[in-house]
């Protein structure tokens, strides 16, 4: 699912090493889930337009719309999960959610 996501969220189609940076997994780890994904029709190889030797990874419009249907049950999920706060309460959680971005790396 993290594969689906990083493809779905990038501008265009990724390398295995590109693609095993976004999720975590060393380039062995990421080859198999790219077979893997093949193989289910959710991802396909394209030729690298700039490196003939090289492969990039894209969805598929299967792999596409299952990436979608994923972040819309999230956000489902979250707004039902939000619903309980007031709305001082969302403005506080989104201001601490943002000094906690703004100094992750720090």
């Amino acid at each position: 699912m993290r594969m689906l996501e990083a493809l779905a969220a990038a501008s265009a189609p990724l390398s295995v090493s590109d693609l095993g940076a976004a999720i975590g997994v060393d380039q062995p780890r990421a080859s198999r889930l790219v077979q893997q994904g093949v193989e289910r029709g959710l991802v396909r190889r394209e030729a690298d337009p700039d490196d003939a030797r090289r492969t990039r990874i894209a969805l598929t419009d299967e792999g596409r719309k299952l990436a979608r249907g994923m972040r819309g049950e999230r956000r489902e999920t979250l707004g039902r999960a939000l619903a309980a706060f007031t709305d001082e309460e969302q403005a506080e959680l989104s201001r601490l959610l943002t000094k906690l971005a703004d100094n992750w790396d720090a």
